[in-house]
């Protein structure tokens, strides 16, 4: 357990970052995998739009470096 202040404050800071990072993490997960379902059924336009969305969702967690670019 930590002991001063700055260590404990730094233990709540790496659990919030960590519940962010699972969460954009499956977000990004999610989208992937709609975009390979999309294509895998063969509808174009929405595995377009799906691809879109899972480009922008990985270019942002690669931004924010939850993922290695």
């Amino acid at each position: 357990m930590a002991n001063l202040r700055s260590s404990k404050i730094r233990v709540g800071r790496n659990k919030r970052r960590e519940q962010i990072n699972k969460n954009r993490l499956s977000s990004v997960r999610t989208a992937v995998k709609q975009t390979r379902a999309a294509i895998a059924a063969g509808n174009k336009e929405e595995a377009q739009k799906a691809f879109k969305k899972a480009e922008g969702s990985l270019a942002r967690a690669a931004n924010k470096r939850t993922i290695k670019k």
